[in-house]
């Protein structure tokens, strides 16, 4: 299939009706927050008067809701991926969430129940390091935990020391 065919392919939407119906049933699906929504009503080529329309529309009709939608991913990506805060944090500002929606987001996590993800995340990349120096290990543990999105001084604690 050429670049052509796939151009050719792609359905472009000029209704804004249509562009609301498809965007209604597209959020009903999951979560969504508005920047995800707007890239996509502009790739379905809506031109911007309809696409805030259509936002706007969605926010009225509740599908749209940034605080619901931070909460959400911030709670899923904790849970499931074992993400820690500061990289839940990066990726809820990548979506251009507010800072009041990414507090309440990251409220959805207990403290006990962080600290005992860091506790199993460490344990099992220890399992998995195959450095024998003391320090280089625990250099490597560290380093890992922090790409995780966990804090410096959490996983210090964790480590004992």
């Amino acid at each position: 299939m050429t670049e052509n065919d796939k151009a050719a392919k792609k359905i472009k939407i000029t209704d804004p009706k249509l562009g609301l119906e498809k965007a209604t049933s597209w959020c009903a699906y999951q979560e969504r927050c508005q920047q995800e929504v707007r890239d996509k009503l502009y790739e379905w080529g809506l031109w911007p008067d309809a696409v805030e329309n259509i936002i706007s529309e969605l926010i009225t009709q509740n599908f749209l809701n940034e605080e619901r939608f931070a909460k959400a991913y911030a709670g899923g990506k904790f849970r499931i991926k074992k993400w820690g805060r500061v990289k839940i944090k990066l990726e809820l500002k990548k979506r251009k969430i507010s800072d009041y929606c990414i507090k309440k987001g990251l409220k959805e996590i207990e403290e006990d129940d962080y600290r005992l993800t860091l506790m199993k995340v460490i344990t099992e990349y220890s399992k998995k390091v195959k450095e024998k120096h003391p320090l280089k290990r625990k250099y490597r543990i560290v380093n890992y935990a922090l790409s995780r999105g966990f804090e410096q001084d959490l996983i210090w604690e964790a480590l004992g020391n």
